[in-house]
């Protein structure tokens, strides 16, 4: 039996969205990697999956290209958002995740914010295989000239570790990326962010996403950088990112909860087989 699907993007980060509320779907690590192949399937970052849950309009969940399911997603979370938004015709949507329950909202035409929530910031929360300071660890992860400064560690759901670097166009990513991501130090593996401060309020960044590659944007990787950086001063508590996707605006609220706001693109509508 055929499956109708969606593909989605969100700065050029792109998923297949199949909606299961009346029909259940489980794949396994094999479809997902057969379905996110780009040669010979649909080709994505991301497989979402949107199922019925209780008290909230929908439940979210995730997997990357390699077949691992993953707690979180923010540029999925806000395409999952903008498609319940425009089902119901309201303005907010609740969604249950494995990483806490997120709110969406509109933020303009085909703009939508995304509550977050609070970044995890102590090493257990990261996870970090043992304690280090998380605002600049103080090990080195891959030694290469422009990793020198160390990097900070931030929790969004997800793990996420950030370096800040001169130059973002000038690091090698793809060959930073697959060692880092699965250092010891990182028991679950890790996302690598490379940030460069352009301004108090302009960040530069690109992402090695765990199990994905590099990414044309990666929106828990974006908040994460923010924070990173404004643990350390470098920046404001709001900045917008520059990812090579596009931009999005990321604000660490006074209530400790990190908003992100961007768009939410339907590519096409298609059917798995």
């Amino acid at each position: 039996m055929s499956r109708p699907f969606l593909k989605m993007n969100g700065l050029g980060n792109d998923f297949v969205v199949v909606e299961t509320r009346s029909a259940p779907f489980a794949p396994t690590a094999e479809q997902v990697r057969a379905i996110a192949d780009r040669t010979s399937g649909v080709g994505c970052d991301q497989l979402i999956v949107i199922e019925a849950a209780p008290g909230v309009d929908a439940r979210a969940r995730f997997w990357n290209a390699d077949g691992d399911e993953v707690s979180a997603c923010g540029n999925g979370t806000r395409c999952v958002g903008w498609l319940l938004m425009q089902s119901s015709g309201k303005d907010e949507a609740v969604i249950e995740t494995a990483a806490g329950r997120l709110i969406a909202t509109r933020a303009g035409e085909r703009l939508v914010s995304v509550d977050m929530g609070e970044p995890g910031l102590d090493w257990r929360e990261i996870p970090l295989s043992r304690e280090e300071d998380t605002r600049a660890l103080g090990v080195v992860l891959y030694d290469h000239a422009d990793l020198m400064a160390p990097p900070g560690c931030v929790s969004m759901g997800n793990p996420h570790v950030v370096f800040f670097v001169p130059d973002a166009e000038s690091v090698p990513i793809a060959r930073i990326g697959p060692v880092v991501e699965r250092h010891p130090l990182f028991p679950q593996h890790v996302n690598a962010g490379f940030a460069q401060i352009v301004g108090r309020d302009r960040i530069r960044l690109r992402v090695w996403e765990r199990g994905a590659g590099l990414t044309k944007a990666c929106g828990t990787g974006a908040c994460a950088a923010l924070v990173a950086a404004a643990r350390r001063d470098l920046t404001d508590r709001a900045a917008t990112l520059v990812l090579d996707g596009g931009e999005l605006f990321i604000e660490w609220r006074d209530d400790d909860h990190v908003v992100m706001t961007g768009p939410a693109a339907v590519d096409y509508v298609g059917e798995l087989p």
